[in-house]
């Protein structure tokens, strides 16, 4: 299946925010010759535009972002973030065993190193696995780009005695910055954020889960779940109910959960024999 539209350009080719850029500045110098407080104005929507970017997932704003697929077929992709866990992994992994279900899990390079062998169960079973940065710490790694980069390479060194070399990062929260694109391209990563959530807090907020993933899946989507304890007073059996829930739902709504790599057109892994 193949998916030219998720394909990263080539390293010449200017991104969003170099084109508003130089669209702001292009503004701010016709507009100074009629009023220099007018020039202020496109260049203070850039700043403000650079500003909030980080904070939406689909835009791709400083470098190319891999949101959804675009096999205009109904399939969707599932995935889990924050793991391995040993108190919810294997009961997921069952669960999704249960329902011949593909999945691909954005693993935390701290915990992968501390459950190697739920790593291992997660590639036994057939499912893709991604990184998810070391220490998953949402905002000062993204302030520092050498943080950014020991965060990454930290986590493929732990994987790779494993026997994997994840090809996809997915930054946590789905934040992006400027240096982020040169980091994950140096290191042959892309960035793969999501279509579809919750807004489940990481698990601390399940009672609706299924509820809102249900209503708001489309085809083609990527959706983000998380493979980590559910907050105090949700038991286990409460959250494996609300996957269970989207599950039997997608299969209702005739969606097809399928492999992120089959979704976006390339692989998110490869094996080391």
């Amino acid at each position: 299946m193949k998916n030219d539209k998720n394909i990263q350009p080539s390293p010449t080719s200017l991104s969003k925010a170099e084109r508003c850029g130089m669209i702001a500045f292009a503004l701010a110098v016709m507009l100074a010759a009629v009023n220099l407080r007018l020039a202020t104005v496109p260049l203070t929507l850039f700043l403000m535009l650079c500003a909030m970017a980080p904070f939406s997932p689909r835009i791709g704003f400083f470098f190319p972002v891999i949101s959804r697929g675009h096999t205009a077929m109904p399939v969707v992709a599932l995935t889990f973030d924050d793991g391995p866990d040993p108190v919810t992994t294997p009961r997921l992994l069952e669960l999704l065993g249960k329902y011949h279900v593909p999945a691909t899990f954005f693993v935390i390079g701290g915990r992968a190193a501390v459950y190697p062998h739920l790593v291992r169960a997660i590639i036994a079973q057939g499912h893709e696995v991604g990184n998810h940065s070391f220490h998953h710490n949402r905002y000062r790694m993204f302030c520092q780009p050498r943080l950014l980069e020991h965060e990454i390479t930290a986590t493929q060194r732990v994987l790779a005695p494993l026997g994997i070399v994840p090809l996809a990062f997915r930054p946590p929260i789905g934040i992006t910055t400027p240096f982020m694109g040169k980091v994950l391209a140096a290191r042959n990563l892309v960035a793969v954020n999501f279509s579809c959530r919750a807004f489940d807090g990481g698990n601390r907020r399940i009672g609706r889960l299924a509820k809102m993933i249900l209503s708001h899946v489309k085809p083609d989507d990527i959706v983000l779940l998380h493979d980590s304890i559910p907050g105090p007073g949700q038991p286990i059996g409460q959250w494996l109910g609300e996957i269970e829930k989207i599950l039997q739902g997608l299969s209702e709504k005739e969606l097809t959960p399928v492999s992120l790599s089959r979704l976006i057109g390339r692989p998110v892994m490869h094996r080391r024999v």
